[in-house]
């Protein structure tokens, strides 16, 4: 960690709960962090758990050289951007904002070109996310490093190498933790309709699931090769995914994820036009 960095949070809900969290816990100090939220409770929890500064407005606050994060919500940034009192370059500025681009944002902070478009996902919340991260050709590689720094505190990162996959990273990590609790739900419902007590129900799909998961990251093979291995001929797995492949399971999938990366799109346009 690096012990010089400042960083302050423009928005206190989950995901910058998420961040604080982890960046104490790798080792900077509670001084160093400091959260703007509009909201009283928000910024009393922040202030009661993490005992770091909290206030309710940023303009007048932000300070040269601390790493600004904007943590609200897309509908939301542009407002925030615009009272937030960043100018110019003084400060590296990381926005978690899905489907914000890097243009709009600069515009409504006066032409700042410091900026990375980050995408986290909940998992950040428990320290197991991922985080997609862009940033411009050209972009000092120290900045992006510190931005890796901050969204690493909470899990994983990868890099993209062009903004429009910043919505591609959405739609596939962003929400997919949605995706696997909708999956986990159909598992329980129809372990309880076999008649399987809803504890019991309960503790084989989050196991199971689990268990997949890590099966999966341990091995160096695809997960095409580890689903045929579970899959005998004539059996209880190939009668399941015959079922499957007969409502198009896999291609719905792949259908709403092309959705979600869309309205990452659509967001970005609309937040740009208003």
């Amino acid at each position: 960690m690096n012990v010089a960095m400042n960083v302050v949070f423009i928005g206190g809900g989950n995901m910058a709960d998420a961040l604080i969290g982890g960046l104490l816990k790798s080792g900077i100090e509670a001084n160093q962090v400091r959260a703007v939220e509009v909201d009283g409770a928000a910024r009393r929890r922040l202030s009661d758990k993490y005992r770091i500064e909290c206030s309710a407005e940023a303009r007048g606050t932000i300070r040269a050289g601390e790493v600004v994060v904007f943590a609200v919500k897309p509908q939301q940034i542009k407002e925030a951007a615009r009272f937030s009192g960043v100018k110019g370059n003084a400060n590296l500025v990381i926005s978690i904002a899905a489907g914000i681009t890097l243009a709009s944002l600069s515009r409504w902070l006066g032409g700042t070109t410091r900026i990375v478009r980050a995408m986290p996902n909940t998992p950040a919340l428990i320290g197991e996310g991922i985080t997609g991260l862009y940033a411009p050709p050209g972009f000092a590689e120290s900045d992006m490093r510190q931005a890796e720094t901050i969204l690493g505190a909470v899990g994983a990162t990868v890099r993209v190498d062009d903004e429009d996959k910043i919505n591609a990273v959405t739609a596939v990590s962003g929400s997919g933790p949605a995706y696997v609790f909708y999956f986990i739900e159909a598992c329980e419902e129809a372990a309880r309709q076999l008649g399987l007590p809803e504890a019991v129900a309960r503790k084989l799909a989050l196991q199971t699931f689990s268990g997949a998961v890590k099966l999966a990251a341990s091995s160096p093979d695809p997960a095409a090769v580890l689903r045929a291995r579970v899959t005998s001929k004539g059996g209880t797995t190939e009668a399941a995914l015959a079922s499957m492949a007969s409502d198009q399971v896999k291609e719905a999938i792949v259908r709403a994820i092309h959705a979600a990366n869309e309205r990452g799109r659509e967001l970005g346009k609309q937040m740009d036009e208003g």
